[in-house]
């Protein structure tokens, strides 16, 4: 899932990027609250963390700026330990978690999932479709109760189009999750992930909607 970091501190922005990155998660990073309010919008991330203290423009008034033109984008906030006013203020401006500093990666990556998990109508922290069952934390899969070895980029593009079953992706959409500012994306690589998709769970669970993109079929199709 691709998401915004806001953060001003060089070395906590740096250690986030790289640790949420390892956790699965494509990640865009700004310092500056102009930048953040300007990216929010313009770019469809799957949540955004908000440093309550970004120069320019604080977390807060961001947060604010979005919810008032109706930007429904997760939101979960960084707070100093000792700012209790913040944190309320931040929840009454619409922010959806927050977590304190010093920040333990582990856990914001964990709420960061639960964000997406709850913004897509998913209640269970497992995905499931027919027989796939797919684990966003520990990044594993299953078919019929037996393990499937996907790469990242496979696993990642079968959680996008988990938490979108029934909605049909086209090709940008997928793109625009999967794929962080700066990634080259070649011309057909959705297409080649979909391929080896279908070879490894078989060809009926992502069905190509001519024109228009692709779905996951979460049941079986009525005949």
């Amino acid at each position: 899932m691709r998401i915004l970091l806001a953060e001003d501190d060089l070395l906590l922005g740096e250690g986030l990027q790289a640790g949420l990155q390892q956790q699965g998660f494509q990640v865009d990073w700004v310092q500056h609250g102009h930048d953040a309010a300007h990216a929010g919008p313009l770019n469809p991330y799957a949540a955004a963390v908000l440093d309550v203290g970004l120069p320019g423009r604080d977390g807060i008034a961001v947060l604010r700026a979005w919810r008032q033109a109706g930007h429904a984008l997760p939101v979960l906030l960084l707070t100093a330990r000792d700012a209790l006013d913040d944190r309320i203020r931040g929840l009454d401006s619409g922010a959806d978690d927050y977590v304190i500093k010093p920040v333990d990666l582990l856990e914001l990556a964990a709420r960061l999932r639960a964000l997406v998990r709850r913004a897509h109508g998913q209640p269970q922290e497992r995905l499931q479709a027919r027989q796939v069952t797919l684990d966003p934390a520990a990044r594993t899969v299953q078919q019929a109760g037996q393990a499937v070895a996907l790469s990242a980029r496979e696993f990642d593009l079968l959680h996008l189009l988990m938490l979108n079953a029934g909605r049909v992706l086209s090709r940008e959409q997928i793109e625009q999750q999967l794929y962080s500012w700066g990634r080259e994306v070649d011309s057909n690589a959705v297409e080649v992930h979909v391929h080896h998709l279908r070879r490894k769970l078989g060809s009926a669970l992502i069905q190509t909607v001519r024109g228009v993109g692709y779905v996951l079929l979460k049941t079986e199709p009525l005949r």
